[in-house]
Order: structure tokens, then C-alpha cells, then sequence
């Protein structure tokens, strides 16, 4: 169903290219086709009599074939326009699309075709709410599987409900991440944007991807512009609940949401930070600067990976903030990636509470959240989530440096990508100019696997290459 819904998809970037002449509808037609053909014939054929009943260890290897099959799949638009020469590149692409991460080996980007660019951010689109959930969506009875593949997608966060019935609440996440996204196109596009950049610019910010249609990035859009930008992207990153809550008027949920009031204090904490040190670098203060400043700290926190401009004159104590909110991250339940702001909060509540314990060997201390207490399963699968997110960083670095980078920005790229950050602002001398074009081919791979790791979160993908996940129970 999944390559079907692709397939048609791509209607938008066909008729996009026939619109502008470009002449890559015939390469987007072909791919077209040959991903319906291929969704086709998996139902049609493959699928004859097959159940609908998912427990958790057919969820885990379900929802790794398909992120695995989908952006393959989603390589051919590249290859079959001639934008790219290698599969390795296309695969690159395709899989930084649908991960929502915005790493690109594209350069030019002015002079590619229009309905490529569209269909760039339109992968995105789709990847950022996430593929198992357009199933979900779509098929409504999935009802007893679809739970155990949205817990296979979003494993290890704490989803709250927008509704009890399960197909009904990825309905209407849908709706709320369809209104974000058409309201800024609107907004972009009356300003005086064009049609490309306006939808490209929309689908990539709702969707934290961060695919931009210029190598200047965003330094072409107007204030106003970049102020709808910066605010979409602040919201972007937030649990899509307390959204669905600010939609209904139930301010009350808002105000008692923990997790939203620690990342609008964070966000603002930053904010001060950065540019406090931006106005004694430049001796001086600017609403310019101020401005910038938040734009860059929402890109960050919403791991959307927009920029401006190069950050090699950035002062460090900026790189250093940056650095820190890549692995922070967003909101669980956003669109964006990084360790997600509900599970440090468990976390440093869980150490307060074994500090305590040390000076009160009595005490009963649980965690709390919202008012409500914390299994200690899910503070175990955090801890495991951590550690396996580290572990990919360190290994994922490790492969990098390999490849000839320098260790800085080896741990740089592998943190940027594995939190679906993108062209990572870290480093001076990598900043936003990084060319992911002349790097090698596994470590191209070696990131492609850290953006999937990220946009799984880990355990659906360490899972299936468990030795214990293939034993059969007797």
C-alpha cells in the first residue's frame, strides 16, 4: 500500500515538471510506474491472504523492511532524471528524504528540475509523520496491528492520544500536520515567494527536513518570511498533541504539559545565550541579530537543519550550545529527531531521585510526569535507548574517521545525522558548506544507516539483527 500511495504521490512532481517544462516528467513518470507495479504486484500477488494481526516482533521487522524498501524505491526519481550518476547517491538522497534529516549531495540547485525539487520535500513530507502511520491512516482495520506498529515507530516515548480509537488518532495527526504545512505555504506564497519555493519551503519545515531549493539556503526570503519559517519550525517541534490542544482551545493541557514548558525554556534559554554572545562578538546589538539567532535555534531544536549563512565566523560558545541541543532534540510526538525532551526529563528525574536515595536510604521516590507515574520499564528502555544512541554515534564517528575526516567533525556529521539534524552548524571550519558529494561511498552508507537508526529509534532496527529475535519459541 505503501509504494501505491508513492506512486501516486508523484502525480504533484509530474505535473509540477510539465508546468515549468523542465523535462525530468519523463524520468519521474518512469519511476512512477515502476514503484505502482511493483506495490502491485506485493498486494496483489504476494499478499493473498494475508493477515492483518501484528504482534511486536512482526511489527519490528515490518517496520524496518519498509523504511528500508521505501527509500530505496524512492532512489529511482534520481536516477531516472539524470540529477545524480550513482545508485550510492540516489540511495543517499532518497533515504535523508524520507528520514526528514536534509543531508543532500545535490549542488546547483537552481538549475535542477523543478518537479525533482518537489518531489525532495515532498519525501519529506511523508516521511515526517511517518510511513507506518500513513498505513494506519488509510487502512482502518488495522486497528489491533496498527498499535503495535505505532509503538514500533515510536518506540520508547510516551505518546498521548488525540483520540481512543487508534486509526481515528493517526487521522486526525494527520489533520493537524496537514493544516501546519498548508498555512505556511499560504502564508509563504502570498508574500511574494514562488510556487516551488513556497510548497518546497512548507513541506521541509512542518516536516523538520530541511531540503532547501538554493545553495544560499534561506538568505533570499523576506523578514516576513523568515519569521513565519522560524515560528513553523518552533512549532514543528512540538508534541503533535499539545498542538492538537492549542487547535481545541484546551488551554489547560497546555499549561500542564511539562514536557511543551520545558522546551519553550530551553528554547528561550538558548535564545539568550547565543545571542548575548553574537552582540559581544560584534561589540554591538541588533534586531538583525536577534532575529537570526532565533531562526538558527528553532532550526536546531526542531532538528529542521535550515540556514543562512556560513557559521565559520560563529562564536564557539554558539557551536557549543548548538552542539548540545542536536542531542536534546525535540518534543516526543514531534516531526523532529534527537533523544526527545520527555525522555531527559525521565532521565534527570530518575538520577535526582537515586541521589536522594543515597543521602534517605528509605525514601520512596518514583518519577513523575504530568502527575503521573513512570513505569520503571519504560525508565529501563531509556537508558537502553540512550546507550544504543550513543553507541551509534561513537561507531558511526569511528567510520567517518576512517574515511579520512578529522574526529571533530566525524562525531559532527554522525550526531547531526543520527538526529536527523542534517548539514550540522557545529564545527567552524564544517558549518553549513559541507559537501557531502566528495565523501566515500561507506560513508555515505555509514550515515544513511545513522539517519534510519534516528528515525527509528534504534530498537526497531538493533532488533531484527538480534540472534534472539529469529529463535523460534517452542
Amino acid at each position: 500500500m505503501l509504494l501505491v500511495i508513492m506512486a501516486i504521490s508523484m502525480l504533484l512532481p509530474v505535473a509540477v515538471s510539465l508546468y515549468y517544462g523542465d523535462g525530468s516528467q519523463f524520468g519521474l513518470v518512469a519511476a512512477a510506474l515502476i514503484i505502482l507495479m511493483t506495490g502491485l504486484f506485493f498486494r496483489n500477488f504476494l499478499g493473498v491472504g494475508a493477515t492483518y494481526e501484528l504482534h511486536e516482533k512482526e511489527s519490528f521487522w515490518f517496520t524496518t523492511v519498509i523504511w528500508v524498501v521505501i527509500p530505496l524505491m524512492g532512489a529511482l526519481p534520481y536516477l531516472f532524471t539524470s540529477t545524480v550518476t550513482t545508485f550510492t547517491d540516489a540511495a543517499f538522497e532518497s533515504f535523508s528524504g524520507f528520514t526528514t534529516t536534509g543531508s543532500s549531495v545535490l549542488t546547483e540547485l537552481k538549475t535542477k528540475p523543478q518537479g525533482l525539487l518537489v518531489w525532495r520535500s515532498v519525501s519529506q513530507w511523508i516521511g515526517g509523520m511517518g510511513l507506518i502511520l500513513f498505513v494506519v491512516a488509510i487502512l482502518h482495520r488495522l486497528n489491533e496491528g496498527s498499535a503495535r506498529l505505532y509503538e514500533a515507530e515510536f518506540s520508547g516515548t510516551l505518546q498521548r492520544r488525540l483520540h481512543p480509537r487508534m486509526a481515528r488518532n493517526v487521522v486526525l495527526m494527520w489533520v493537524v500536520y496537514s493544516m501546519l504545512t498548508l498555512v505556511l505555504f499560504l502564508l509563504l506564497y502570498f508574500d511574494g515567494n514562488s510556487f516551488v519555493d513556497s510548497l518546497c519551503t512548507a513541506l521541509s519545515t512542518v516536516s523538520t527536513g530541511g531540503f532547501m531549493t538554493s545553495d544560499a539556503g534561506l538568505a533570499g526570503f523576506s523578514n516576513f518570511s523568515m519569521c513565519c519559517i522560524t515560528f513553523f519550525m518552533f512549532l514543528s517541534g512540538v508534541n503533535l498533541a499539545v498542538l492538537f490542544c492549542f487547535f481545541t482551545g484546551r488551554w489547560r493541557q497546555i499549561r500542564n504539559d511539562e514536557e511543551f514548558i520545558r522546551y519553550v525554556a530551553v528554547f528561550l534559554c538558548s535564545v539568550s545565550i547565543c545571542a548575548l554572545s553574537f552582540c559581544l562578538a560584534e561589540g554591538r546589538f541588533a534586531w538583525s541579530t536577534f532575529g537570526f539567532t532565533l531562526f538558527h535555534v528553532a532550526s536546531t531544536m526542531s532538528t529542521c537543519g535550515f540556514y543562512t549563512t556560513s557559521p565559520s565566523v560563529w562564536p564557539m560558545v554558539v557551536s557549543v550550545v548548538t552542539f548540545l541541543l542536536i542531542f536534546v532534540g525535540a518534543s516526543a510526538g514531534s516531526t523532529g529527531g534527537g533523544l526527545k525532551f520527555k525522555r531527559i526529563m525521565v532521565l534527570a528525574r530518575y538520577v535526582r531521585n537515586y541521589f536522594v536515595r543515597m543521602i534517605h536510604p528509605r525514601a520512596v521516590l518514583s518519577v513523575k510526569v504530568n502527575g503521573k507515574v513512570v513505569e520503571e520499564n519504560y525508565i529501563t528502555r531509556i537508558f537502553s535507548y540512550v546507550f544504543l544512541y550513543l553507541v551509534f554515534v561513537a561507531l558511526g564517528a569511528f567510520v567517518l574517521t576512517i574515511c579520512g575526516g578529522d574526529i571533530p567533525n566525524a562525531f559532527c556529521m554522525a550526531a547531526a545525522n543520527i538526529g536527523n539534524l542534517g548539514p550540522s552548524p557545529v564545527i567552524n571550519n564544517l558549518g553549513a558548506n559541507l559537501d557531502y558529494v566528495g565523501l566515500q561511498s561507506i560513508a555515505k552508507w555509514t550515515m544513511m544507516v545513522l539517519m534510519l537508526a534516528g528515525r527509528l529509534e534504534v530498537f526497531a532496527i538493533v532488533s531484527v539483527f538480534l540472534p534472539a529475535y529469529w529463535r523460534v519459541r517452542k
